[in-house]
C-alpha cells in the first residue's frame, strides 16, 4: 500500500506522485529480502495470503506514475529527489488498476523494464516474474497480456512517442505541497 499524490486524474490518465517522506505498508520479506529468494518467496505469501505489512517511509526518488485504464503496465518517471535529476524511465508490468473507494488497486507482477534518457533499456527482475509464472501466482491470460504491453511498450520506445517523450521530464511538484 503506497500514499500517493493525485496529480492528473481523467478517464485517460491518472498520475500519481511519490516522493521521499511518504508512508507505505510493504512486506516485511520485501524490507528485509527483497530479492533473495532463499530467504523471502513474494509469490508464496500472496496466493497463501500470509503477507506480514510493515511500515515503510519512502526514500531517496521522486515517483510520478502514470496509469492508463485497462493497460498491463504503469509507466513512471524516477528524479533523484535531492539532485532533482531524472534518473530513468520505468516500466512497471502489473493487473490493470481498479478503482476502489480507497484508492487504486493492482498487483505488480514483479516484470519491469528500465530505460535510460537516451531510450537504451534493460528487463529488471525477469527471474521474480519467471518464479511467479512457475508457481501459478502470475496467471496464463496475464502473461499473454504482459506480451502484449511488452510489444506497446517497444514501440513506445523506438518511435519515442507518449509516454516515453520526455513529456513530464520539466514537470515538478508544488513545493508547499504536504506529504500524503
Amino acid at each position: 500500500m503506497q500514499s500517493a499524490r493525485v496529480i492528473k486524474d481523467t478517464a485517460e490518465e491518472t498520475a500519481l506522485l511519490v516522493w521521499p517522506g511518504a508512508e507505505c505498508m510493504v512486506p516485511d520479506g520485501y524490507i528485509h529480502h527483497a530479492h533473495d529468494a532463499s530467504k523471502w518467496d513474494r509469490w508464496q505469501e500472496t496466493m497463501t495470503n500470509t503477507i506480514r505489512l510493515e511500515k515503510f517511509i519512502w526514500h531517496t526518488n521522486r515517483f510520478l506514475i502514470l496509469l492508463e485504464p485497462e493497460k498491463f503496465y504503469s509507466t513512471i518517471y524516477i528524479w533523484n529527489a535531492a539532485s532533482d535529476e531524472f534518473v530513468s524511465y520505468y516500466i512497471n508490468f502489473q493487473l490493470p488498476i481498479q478503482r476502489t473507494r480507497l484508492g487504486f488497486d493492482t498487483l505488480d507482477l514483479d516484470l519491469d523494464m528500465v530505460i535510460e534518457d537516451s531510450h537504451a533499456w534493460q528487463w529488471k527482475d525477469m527471474n521474480e516474474y519467471e518464479r511467479g509464472i512457475h508457481t501459478g501466482g502470475i496467471q496464463p491470460d496475464w502473461v499473454k497480456n504482459i506480451e502484449q504491453a511488452q510489444q506497446e511498450v517497444f514501440i513506445c520506445i523506438k518511435e519515442r512517442v507518449y509516454l516515453l517523450d520526455a513529456s513530464w521530464l520539466n514537470w515538478r511538484p508544488d513545493p508547499a505541497w504536504d506529504l500524503p
